[in-house]
């Protein structure tokens, strides 16, 4: 049996620009790896089987048949078939990537357990991927899978605040179209890097980092799901220098000055809050 472990991530920016002939969006994004790490063990079997754990919300609702991305990702790897134990920490369906780590996971996974060469089509996978077996902090273009690594001082404190209930990607997406056509706001041209946040990472300005931080992808999921906004204001309320939604939710995630900020933040919400820094190296094997 060989595992590995992939980093759950958030969106520090995200912007969504005009949407492509293929469905896909032109975005630009700031990609934090968290250390809050799938894993995601294999070993050679008859046949596909997948076995899930965690001690995370929702997790009854990780598919465990051939549509789940981690069989997706071991296809890529090789033709055999394999049997899978995923140890999930990331919330799921929270806009955090919890699939892609997996899939990267299960890819690096995989690909050691025949000796093959990672395969170098993993964004087939979803344009979260790349990200996952790269981590750190990266500015993403394109669909996200374009990457370009950045600099960071220090780690960031994150607090999650995990929902109840799920929002679809491709829902919030379509919703966000919407809300711009009814308010005339149609994006005409790519997103562009945000110079500003970019420098605050580098110099470890966590005031700043806060200060730019934004999701355009939030009014849409505010807008279905109303009570994100009260788990905002909470957050902020409890010390939080920024609070927003994580990619395309329900997840919440709040930027934090320090760890005792972070643990007071995290009180506000009980037993629902995770806190955890970033960034977090790449997929990686676990001994």
């Amino acid at each position: 049996m060989i595992t590995a472990s992939a980093p759950g991530k958030i969106n520090l920016y995200f912007a969504v620009g005009p949407k492509l002939t293929n469905g896909y969006h032109e975005v630009c994004s700031v990609y934090l790896a968290l250390n809050l790490r799938e894993r995601v063990s294999v070993e050679k079997s008859v046949e596909y089987t997948i076995e899930v754990s965690g001690n995370i919300q929702n997790l009854a609702s990780v598919p465990l048949d051939e549509s789940n991305l981690v069989v997706k990702a071991a296809k890529l790897a090789t033709d055999e078939t394999v049997a899978f134990q995923i140890n999930k920490q990331v919330p799921v369906a929270g806009g955090m990537g919890g699939g892609s780590a997996d899939a990267a996971a299960a890819l690096v996974a995989t690909s050691a357990l025949f000796g093959n060469e990672l395969p170098s089509t993993s964004v087939q996978l979803g344009a979260d991927v790349p990200f996952a077996l790269i981590g750190g902090v990266a500015l993403g273009t394109g669909v996200g899978e374009n990457l370009t690594q950045l600099e960071m001082q220090n780690n960031l404190h994150i607090v999650l605040i995990p929902s109840e209930g799920q929002l679809s990607t491709p829902v919030v997406y379509n919703h966000l179209d919407e809300l711009r056509e009814n308010a005339e706001l149609i994006p005409e041209t790519a997103p562009v890097p945000p110079t500003e946040l970019v420098e605050a990472l580098a110099s470890g300005n966590v005031d700043e980092i806060a200060k730019h931080a934004h999701n355009d992808l939030q009014w849409a999921a505010l807008s279905l799901k109303p009570e994100l906004q009260e788990v905002i204001d909470r957050a902020k309320a409890a010390g939080a220098l920024t609070a927003m939604v994580s990619g395309s939710g329900p997840t919440v995630f709040a930027i934090a000055r320090d760890q005792l900020s972070a643990n007071q933040i995290a009180a506000e919400f009980g037993g629902a809050a995770i806190v955890t820094t970033g960034p977090s190296a790449g997929a990686k094997l676990e001994a």
